[in-house]
């Protein structure tokens, strides 16, 4: 069968203006990877991962070597509408949100109207992002950038996904929700992936096989298990012993075989052990402090009639004034909401005293005047008098 990707010798130089030779990125690298398989480039930083990577997509060209992918040189246009690239940095536009960066690279694959929107409704769902996809990419976080990135990468439904540091500025939610994507990509959609990574976790998690490259060269290549087995030791699981088998165990290996045993107590991974609290915090219905003061914020809002019911509700909980302990002098009559109103138009519309009083405005024949009361009149006979003392 034809591989997929096939590197022979590789070798990229990248030299200075006067044409030395500066950095041997990536020297003499044999490289193979079948379809359907889960490949893994696996280094420290400057090792040469997107170096070769790039050497792959054909947009650096090797000093020496030759590469092909379906069977084709890499700057071949046909084999490009077969693969999904997903860049160490996600570089996007900005202004749009989710649906149209989506859309946007959709078009440039000329996939029809229908197909878009069923795509990228299926790859909002699998990458976690349908909430927010009407917001735009530039106020996404890192990590939420990294996810509609591999949301592009899959939109023409490649056969060949490369994904260079996929996981990197995710929080671990966001990175086991990629891994599992990638994982169901691989085994369910059979998909071919080429993923690079200096994260030791995400390599040995997804990848069927891989390679482990220091200084531009292959150092180890084989399946997880090859590559991981350590063939001069033996591991035994047991429940818990107490200390008396332990120790009758520890005479029985020294005394047949001459060999000592070493027994610990295993330890859960920091990222298993968190990603357990979430859950088991998700199955009880426990909620962040964030979540929970919205809620209760939500659920009070939602109890009242009005803004005047949330008035009541703020000063019900204000301390009454205690009863004056002598008896206070009886207070004059409070004029109603009328005699207020009636006064108020009286003071507003008042002349200055060096003035002449100016005659009140008639009101409006379709309004009635208010009818007055003994307290209107009290207080008309007030002003006037006030009047006249000052004329």
């Amino acid at each position: 069968m034809q591989p997929v990707i096939s590197a022979v010798g590789l070798t990229k130089v990248f030299r200075d203006f006067w044409r030395r030779a500066r950095v041997r990125a990536v020297n003499d690298l044999d490289l193979r990877v079948e379809p359907g398989e889960t490949f893994g480039l696996l280094g420290p930083n400057g090792s040469g991962k997107s170096t070769t990577i790039k050497m792959i997509l054909g947009l650096l060209h090797p000093t020496r070597g030759r590469v092909t992918v379906f069977g084709r040189h890499p700057t071949d246009v046909a084999i490009k509408r077969r693969i999904g690239y997903l860049p160490e940095e996600s570089y996007l536009y900005r202004f749009l949100n989710a649906r149209e960066t989506l859309d946007y690279y959709a078009t440039l694959f000329k996939l029809p109207r229908a197909e878009r929107r069923r795509r990228i409704d299926e790859l909002l769902e699998m990458v976690g992002l349908r909430a927010v996809a009407r917001r735009p990419v530039g106020e996404y976080s890192k990590g939420m950038a990294r996810r509609i990135g591999l949301a592009q990468a899959l939109i023409n439904d490649p056969d060949l996904l490369i994904l260079d540091e996929p996981t990197s500025g995710l929080d671990p939610l966001g990175s086991r929700l990629v891994k599992d994507v990638i994982v169901r990509l691989g085994s369910e959609f059979k998909k071919t992936i080429l993923l690079s990574s200096h994260l030791l976790a995400d390599v040995e998690e997804v990848c069927t096989r891989v390679t482990i490259l220091y200084g531009g060269r292959i150092r180890a290549e084989g399946t997880m298990e090859e590559v991981l087995a350590r063939r001069d030791r033996i591991e035994m699981l047991c429940e818990r012993l107490d200390a008396e088998t332990i120790q009758e165990l520890e005479r029985v290996v020294r005394e047949r075989e001459g060999k000592s045993l070493e027994i610990s107590t295993p330890r859960d991974r920091l990222e298993d052990l968190f990603l357990r609290i979430v859950e088991d915090a998700h199955a009880q219905q426990v909620e962040t402090a964030g979540s929970a003061q919205v809620g209760e914020i939500a659920g009070f809002l939602g109890e009242q009639a009005g803004g005047e019911a949330v008035l009541e509700e703020l000063v019900r909980g204000e301390p009454e004034t205690p009863a004056a302990a002598e008896p206070s002098p009886p207070q004059p009559a409070q004029p109603s909401d009328e005699s207020e109103q009636v006064l108020e138009e009286l003071v507003s519309e008042s002349p200055a005293p060096s003035e002449p009083a100016q005659p009140a405005a008639e009101p409006a024949a379709t309004t009635p005047p208010p009818p007055q009361t003994e307290a209107d009149q009290s207080v008309l006979e007030e002003l006037l008098g006030d009047q006249e003392k000052q004329d």
